[in-house]
């Protein structure tokens, strides 16, 4: 049986059905594609404050009709009435997340310091950026020039390392030979100090990922152990 799309807002939708329906955590979490775990803490009110409800009937995802099968048969599964509609990027800069913005001016210096080869346009691309703010930071009059500080654009989320491979390799093909270095101490170091910023940010997803397990563990057990105080009043 192949797997069914999910919601377009998995989370507000699993709010408003906790809210609004008598449906099972499990058929919730089956439709919306989460973990049956999200929904009881939904349900307890331990993530639900963090959600809009999204109703999935008003959106044509769900009929009435399917909630009340679900609702008399606890096995049953519901089934999309309508799949939302892919979207599909238009060209234009790339869209950063708020959070990440600031980023940037860190992940321009260092694609400038360490691949001289890439010019202003394919930074702006890869990164989301203009090219008066790749100028401002390459000729360092920058308004906040003294605190920016070179840093990996994948480690900053600003990028994937496919994508900064794929654009280095690119610009390596297309380098004019006034810009190979002139001294063969200067690729050394450029390469180890790639090397040292690939360990690094192979250490910190690595740390993160723990992160994430511990946390995960974590709320699994508060989300039992309420389960269990609840069965036990």
């Amino acid at each position: 049986m192949a797997e069914q799309s999910t919601p377009l807002m998995p989370h507000a939708t699993a709010t408003w059905l906790v809210d609004n329906t008598g449906l099972s955590f499990q058929q919730i979490a089956d439709f919306c594609g989460i973990h049956v775990l999200e929904v009881q803490a939904m349900a307890d009110d331990l993530a639900g404050s963090k959600y809009t409800g999204r109703d999935p009937v008003h959106a044509g995802e769900l009929s009435l009709a399917e909630i009340e099968k679900g609702q008399a048969d606890p096995e049953y599964r519901l089934v999309m009435q309508r799949a939302p509609a892919a979207v599909n990027r238009t060209k234009g800069p790339r869209y950063t997340p708020v959070s990440k913005r600031q980023d940037k001016p860190d992940g321009i210096a260092w694609l400038i310091r360490n691949h001289p080869e890439v010019t202003d346009a394919q930074i702006g691309r890869l990164i989301g950026t203009t090219r008066n703010t790749i100028g401002a930071i390459r000729d360092r009059s920058h308004w906040n020039i003294q605190n920016i500080q070179p840093k990996d654009p994948v480690t900053l989320g600003l990028c994937s390392q496919r994508e900064l491979d794929a654009l280095v390799a690119k610009a390596a093909k297309a380098r004019p030979e006034g810009l190979e270095p002139a001294d063969p101490r200067e690729t050394s170091d450029r390469d180890r100090l790639i090397e040292e910023l690939r360990a690094e940010r192979t250490a910190n997803e690595k740390a993160a990922a723990e992160a994430a397990q511990e946390a995960e563990a974590a709320a699994w057990l508060e989300t039992r152990r309420a389960g269990e105080e609840t069965q036990g009043a």
